[in-house]
């Protein structure tokens, strides 16, 4: 079977890849398209620090993460697929139905997450595993290119939820890649009457403007806090220094929503926030009610995730892909179409 694994830091094409096998529980799929994560990117380039950092919140944390970066690792997680057969036992949707899932494998073994692995397919292959309770029917004829991007708008769907935030209140969006994209998506959805967003690059903030923001600022031109003062800021950048700069200018009583993944460690003044009695709100991933609930906003045409797709590669061509989602100018989500 045909795949893109992860070798020495670089993606690298294999003919060779063992046949996955459904176990009880379990169904074989075809994939149709799978997205690059920016994680996935991370994972390539510091892989070892991503590891460290796990292993350091102690069992239980990320259950299924015991990866060794000296053998393949396989990758994939934001994906559509077709089922081809179910495993032994095990009842599920008819061969051919268009599916997506939560990227978790469930086994005799316990949970093993569809992120970084030695052993469990990802969705950069021609096929994977998935289990049967978590399949989720792609409804409306959704295209499953845009099915693909059910997981990365989850993501930005669970950061909205976590604000609280109101439709008259003024959100900040800081980051326009893909989660900061999915941010100002679903705040649009909710009814959010003004959302600005910040960014350096042109290409990023045009597409935000196509998303839902209202407005966007060029945040080489100054600091975004000297034009607006909103009531939520989400900070999907993930760079030390962010937060910090956040809470000094930020205006009494608001919230920050901390969605970029920052792996490099970071500083603040407590006293800032103390102060001003600023609410810190850190998030991650999403709830499968979540998930269920961005599936269906793409089904349902409440958000076009069409402007999002800027490039579409094969599975030889996975590695170039890497390299060029480098540039912020020239693409912001890669699908992956087997």
């Amino acid at each position: 079977m045909r795949a893109a694994v992860l070798r020495d830091g670089h993606m690298v094409y294999r003919d060779d890849v063992p046949e996955p096998v459904p176990k009880a529980g379990q169904v074989l799929v075809a994939i149709r398209a799978c997205g690059i994560c920016g994680s996935d990117l991370h994972f390539a380039d510091h892989g070892a620090d991503v590891l460290s950092l796990t292993d350091r919140l102690g069992a239980g944390a990320f259950t299924g993460m015991d990866v060794d970066l000296s053998r393949d690792v396989f990758m994939g997680h934001e994906f559509s697929a077709e089922v081809l057969e179910a495993g032994p036992d095990t009842e599920c949707a008819a061969p051919g139905t268009p599916v997506t899932s939560l990227p978790v494998l469930l086994s005799r073994t316990g949970v093993e997450p569809i992120v970084y692995s030695n052993s469990t397919m990802g969705g950069y292959a021609e096929r994977m595993l998935l289990s049967a309770p978590l399949l989720l029917p792609i409804p409306n004829g959704l295209d499953l290119k845009h099915a693909a991007l059910t997981e990365p708008m989850a993501v930005g769907l669970h950061a909205v939820n976590k604000s609280n935030i109101a439709p008259r209140e003024t959100a900040l969006v800081l980051g326009c890649g893909p989660i900061g994209i999915a941010i100002i998506a679903f705040l649009r959805a909710r009814g959010v009457e003004r959302i600005v967003a910040s960014d350096f690059s042109p290409k990023r903030r045009e597409l935000a403007t196509m998303m839902g923001a209202h407005e966007t600022l060029d945040a080489a031109q100054g600091s975004p806090f000297d034009t607006v003062k909103p009531t939520v800021v989400f900070e999907a950048i993930g760079v030390p220094g962010i937060i910090d700069d956040v809470l000094l200018r930020a205006r009494p009583g608001s919230r920050l929503v901390v969605a970029g993944v920052c792996m490099e460690p970071d500083t603040f003044h407590p006293f800032f926030a103390i102060a001003k009695e600023i609410s810190l709100q850190f998030c991650v991933a999403y709830s499968p009610e979540e998930f269920a609930e961005s599936l269906r906003a793409l089904a349902e045409g409440e958000i076009d995730v069409s402007p999002l797709i800027t490039a579409e590669v094969s599975l030889d061509g996975v590695g170039a892909a890497f390299d060029d989602l480098a540039d912020p100018e020239r693409h912001c989500k890669i699908l992956v179409t087997p």
